[in-house]
Parts: C-alpha cells; sequence; structure tokens
C-alpha cells in the first residue's frame, strides 16, 4: 500500500478522500493550511491513523521535509481556491494560489523523487461547451481565471513526465455535492457558494438564495450542471492512484453522472427531500458562468472502472440535508 500526501486533505473533497484511502489500507498524511479545510474533518476522515501536518503548499520546503520524514510515495493534490465570481475579481490570487502552489507540490515531489501525482482539476478548463456531454478532448478554453490556474497545472504535467518521470492523472469534476453517508464529513464553507448547500440553508430559513441568471439558453432558463456526490469523486482518486502504481499511463479523465440538471431542477429537488419550499430572488448572471456543463465519463468507467453509486439527485440531496441537520453550524470549530 501507498504512503500517500493528500494537499487540502482536511478540506471538503480532500478529507472524503482521506477516509477512502484510508479505509483501503493507504497510509495518509494530510498536509493543510487550515485557511479552508477543518482540523475536525481531518481527524475523523484520519479515523486516528492520518497524521495532519499544518503548512502552506507554498513552501516548498516543508512540503518536501513532509514527504521524506513520512516516506511518501504518492501526492493528492485538493489544495487549491475553487471559486469562480473569486477568481473574476481576484486572478492574481488564483494564479499565486493554485498555480504557484500546486508547482510547488511538484517541486517538492522532484527533488524527493516521488513519482505519482493525483491532480484535482476541474470542467472549468473546458470553457463554453461547444458539445455535450463534454468528452475529454473536447478543447480547454476557459473562461474564468479558476479554469486558466487548473489548467495551467494540467499543461505542465506531460513536461514534468518527460523531464522528470512524474506521472500523473488529471481528474476533472463537474459539481462536487454531497456528503459522507456515515454522517462523518460533509460540506463547510465560509462563506457557502455552492448550491445545494445554499439551497438547503435557504429552506431551513438561515439565509437567503439568489439564482443568478434566468434567461440562459436553457429548458428553464438556468444553469445546466453535472452534479457528483463527493465519495464517488474520492473513490475515482483512489481507482486513479491504484492505476498509476500499476503502471498506467498519464493522462486525464472527466468525473461526473452525465445528467444536466439546472439550478431549478435543485431547487425542487431540495423541496422535495426536505418538505420545504425554498424562497429564492432572481439575479443577474455571474461573470465567468458557462450555461451549460455536463460530462461524458466514459473513459473514467471502462479505464478505471469507475462505476459512480450515488447518480440521483434527490439521493446527493439527501446525504447533504442529513449533514446539514447534524451539523447546522458545520464542524465545531465554526
Amino acid at each position: 500500500m501507498s504512503a500517500v500526501l493528500v494537499t487540502g486533505g482536511a478540506g471538503y473533497i480532500g478529507s472524503h478522500a482521506v477516509k477512502v484511502l484510508r479505509k483501503a489500507g493507504h497510509r495518509v498524511v494530510i498536509y493543510d493550511n487550515l485557511s479552508a479545510g477543518h482540523r475536525e474533518a481531518a481527524v475523523r476522515a484520519g479515523g486516528g491513523a492520518a497524521e495532519l501536518v499544518e503548512g502552506d503548499i507554498g513552501d516548498t520546503a516543508r512540503v518536501r521535509k513532509t514527504i521524506e520524514i513520512h516516506g511518501i510515495d504518492s501526492v493528492m493534490h485538493f489544495a487549491a481556491w475553487l471559486s469562480v465570481p473569486d477568481s473574476v475579481r481576484d486572478p492574481a490570487g488564483y494564479y499565486r494560489n493554485n498555480v504557484l502552489g500546486a508547482l510547488s507540490v511538484l517541486d517538492a515531489m522532484i527533488a524527493t523523487g516521488t513519482k505519482h501525482f493525483v491532480f484535482s482539476s476541474t470542467c472549468a478548463v473546458f470553457g463554453n461547451a461547444m458539445e455535450t456531454p463534454i468528452a475529454e478532448n473536447h478543447p480547454r478554453r476557459p473562461i474564468n481565471a479558476y479554469g486558466e490556474s487548473k489548467l495551467a497545472i494540467e499543461k505542465a504535467l506531460p513536461h514534468y513526465e518527460r523531464a522528470y518521470g512524474l506521472t500523473s492523472i488529471a481528474l476533472r469534476y463537474f459539481n462536487a455535492a454531497g456528503a459522507d453517508p456515515e454522517g462523518e464529513l460533509g460540506e463547510d464553507h465560509d462563506p457557502e457558494i455552492h448550491v445545494i448547500p445554499r439551497a438547503i440553508d435557504a429552506a431551513n430559513g438561515r439565509t437567503t438564495f439568489q439564482v443568478f441568471g434566468e434567461d440562459y439558453d436553457t429548458p428553464d432558463g438556468t444553469c445546466l450542471r453535472d452534479y457528483i456526490h463527493v465519495n464517488d469523486l474520492a473513490a475515482a482518486h483512489l481507482l486513479a492512484l491504484d492505476a498509476l502504481k500499476k503502471g498506467a499511463a498519464s493522462t486525464a479523465y472527466n468525473l461526473g453522472n452525465g445528467r444536466p440538471t439546472s439550478v431549478r431542477d435543485i431547487l425542487t429537488s431540495v423541496e422535495r427531500v426536505t418538505g420545504r419550499r425554498v424562497p429564492y430572488t432572481a439575479g443577474p448572471r455571474r461573470d465567468g458562468d458557462p450555461p451549460v456543463l455536463y460530462s461524458g465519463s466514459t473513459r473514467a468507467r471502462t479505464e478505471l472502472g469507475w462505476a459512480p453509486e450515488f447518480e440521483d439527485v434527490d439521493t446527493i440531496v439527501e446525504t447533504a440535508w442529513q449533514w446539514r441537520e447534524r451539523h447546522p453550524q458545520g464542524y465545531p470549530s465554526r
């Protein structure tokens, strides 16, 4: 089994991946500066068996020392900023954190001879969809700095393999959603930016919900997205790591359920699951939001053997609802 460094392992998707890795018998070290992650998430995901190292990914020397001390042979890289609208407002910050931060991790890997890298990428690398469902060979033309920052690393990885022998798999998520069905882990951002938890909070009367744009060229005028359960994403990371360990070629995979779901569909699903109305207001479109993004994930299914367990939107919403009901304020430190 591998000794895996999980950067951003105290965050939303990273913590779910840590739990899956641990259950599969891998030794895990979490590296996180806790600026957006949660110590409690790291503790729960690690089950007392994963060490948490507090540090910034930009500190190459600290990342390198962590790799050396713990005998790390593989890295899963989740540590990144992830808000499309924020990236439009602050592109410089996104390039510094997402590009320079990832390059710092890669530098530490090169210095220590660590050869396997699973990269948390995004569907935002595609920009406006020219055809759907989006396949891996779809043109990559981001329309926001978040997507550009991820694409920069995707483009760097083949050069790093040729020069340094570092093999990699980039996993392009569509819309991560849901929560750990066992109730240990969930989504806790400040501020919350994702549609499903925001809609649940609106149903609970905790906040207001705004639909950003009702005039898109879609069936109901709102954006279409592909919602994929966070546990299914975590499972794909485990499969990607196993593939690299067995000598698989470096590549990239799209991860989604392949079902276009509108913002209005999500509100209706939340109302079905919670039995409560979701009040909302209509607002203008946000800069950097493509109208339609949904995935074809045939390659991940056939080559990795990936089979999403949570494909129904109501099921995904139900896990998020259960987490929110048990943890109305998120993790205790919040």
